[in-house]
């Protein structure tokens, strides 16, 4: 008989995030219950509460993370190229976890819940300049560039959503960053 593994609340933070981002995922932040996260993870709905004071702290919580992990993603993808180069990997990067659907989900429900909830748009916008400055850091591309590099991201977005792969595949070269702007000489 083995000895129960007793996770630490920040371990269990983890799990809970790593839930609601499936669940907001499916069913958006109003149909999603605290109980199916709770379940998902294998604790109670108290315990849950004393993780995260609320269902929104839970869903605010979810957005953070989500771009935790795409920030890390890029910066990992870039490593210590820069330029072009290291817009190009942070795309191929970004291009191939787009595979990960509870990500793709949640960053889905995140921008509609915005379009209603002042809280979850603010958090968008600090969220997506935080991106921008991260590219325009690591490239030191100038704004119509990092502009150029996020609205591609976007699209991709919506690629993987329609699960298109055949477009994906054919132009993901092309939105990733793969070919570099017209130069205008």
């Amino acid at each position: 008989m083995s000895a129960a593994v007793r996770l630490s609340a920040a371990e269990r933070r983890g799990h809970v995030l790593a839930a609601a981002r499936i669940e907001f995922g499916r069913t958006g932040f109003s149909a999603t219950s605290t109980e199916a996260i709770a379940r998902r993870v294998g604790v109670s709905q108290p315990y849950l509460f004393r993780l995260f004071p609320s269902k929104k702290a839970i869903f605010l919580a979810t957005i953070e993370d989500c771009f935790d992990r795409i920030v890390r993603l890029l910066e990992e993808a870039a490593g210590a190229e820069t330029g072009e180069t290291a817009l190009k990997a942070m795309g191929r990067a970004y291009n191939e976890q787009l595979d990960d659907r509870s990500l793709l989900q949640m960053q889905l429900q995140m921008w509609a819940t915005a379009c209603e909830d002042e809280e979850v748009r603010q958090l968008a916008r600090r969220q997506m300049a935080r991106v921008w400055g991260l590219a325009t850091r690591i490239s030191g591309a100038n704004d119509q560039r990092v502009m150029q590099f996020m609205a591609s991201g976007m699209l991709l977005n919506v690629f993987a959503a329609m699960d298109l792969p055949r477009i994906k595949e054919q132009l993901g070269d092309s939105l990733t960053g793969l070919s570099s702007p017209p130069d205008p000489t």
